[in-house]
């Protein structure tokens, strides 16, 4: 008999990518019918997912009814929750995060599947709201009567086509890519709609092998040396990294953006971006996946990337 999985996010990158895959491999989808849960069930993305055959739910993490609804005889659930984007946001996320895990474990749900982060704040002595949220709540779930497993998603390749792309320098035909870490500081990316859902599958097949484990989400760890690279070669431009100061970095961003993106960027450069043990945790989340993964050139390629 089939389990029902329930995902939160759906219509997101993540929880989209994970819809994805288990309709995609054959043994999953006969184990697992798919619930999606979103704000707005009549948006186009959703009504995309119910053409599929995917159950539909509206439900919202601050709604204790919507919750108890979404939660109705699901066995597993993956919960995504949302990224503060302002200074002070991490106690409504981490707030979020616990309404939902309790709720799933009040309506009998027997494994939850988590999008945590680094506990960055413990591991570099200075808070990261953005990494640190996630990391609070992943604890929660871990005192929980619940089994449980966690994914922690590297640095989202899209960041590259938006805010982080490379952009024209003073010198002719140049184009730059500037942040506060070393061009030397390594990244995990990750190609997050068409990947995360590799890394979720080997748990949804193997909960119990995977019962407390942490799935680090990225292709390979790259440079921000070999980021620019690999825009070069990809677009024919000419692309270099530069390290700011910090202070010089901060003033191209309004206060509030930056007050949530220094202290981050901070972390990677002192730190790694997941701490001590990036290579090491890296290393082995790469073992446990059998599906190809986007590499950086690959998405770039594949969309359309040019530099105007």
């Amino acid at each position: 008999m089939s389990r029902l999985l329930v995902v939160f996010g759906a219509t997101g990158q993540q929880g989209g990518s994970v819809i994805t895959t288990v309709l995609a491999e054959p043994e999953l989808s006969k184990q697992y019918k798919i619930r999606a849960i979103t704000r707005d069930t009549s948006k186009s993305a959703a009504q995309a997912l119910a053409q599929k055959g995917v159950e539909l739910v509206q439900a919202d993490s601050n709604d204790k009814a919507s919750l108890q609804h979404a939660f109705k005889d699901v066995h597993t659930a993956f919960i995504v929750t949302t990224t503060p984007e302002s200074a002070g946001a991490k106690e409504a996320e981490i707030q979020q995060g616990k309404s939902v895990v309790d709720a799933a474990v009040a309506a009998g749900v027997q494994y939850i599947i988590f999008s945590s982060a680094s506990a960055a704040g413990k591991i570099g002595g200075q808070p990261v709201d953005i990494f640190d949220s996630k990391a609070e709540i992943e604890d929660y779930i871990r005192t929980l009567p619940v089994k449980s497993a966690f994914f922690a998603p590297g640095f989202f390749m899209e960041n590259f086509r938006g805010n982080a792309q490379p952009r024209p320098t003073p010198a002719p035909g140049v184009y730059g890519i500037a942040n506060i870490p070393s061009g030397s500081t390594v990244l995990p990316l990750l190609d997050t709609a068409a990947d995360t859902g590799k890394f979720i599958a080997p748990i949804l097949a193997h909960p119990d092998k995977y019962a407390g484990k942490v799935f680090y989400g990225c292709t390979a760890l790259y440079s921000y040396d070999d980021v620019a690279k690999i825009f070069s070669d990809v677009t024919g431009k000419t692309v270099k990294y530069k390290q700011l100061p910090t202070e010089v970095f901060s003033g191209f961003m309004p206060p509030a953006a930056a007050a949530v993106a220094v202290p981050m960027l901070t972390f990677f450069k002192d730190h790694g971006y997941y701490g001590p043990k990036t290579q090491e945790n890296v290393d082995w989340t790469l073992q446990q996946i059998p599906a190809k993964l986007t590499t950086f050139e690959e998405f770039l390629k594949k969309n359309n990337t040019t530099l105007a």
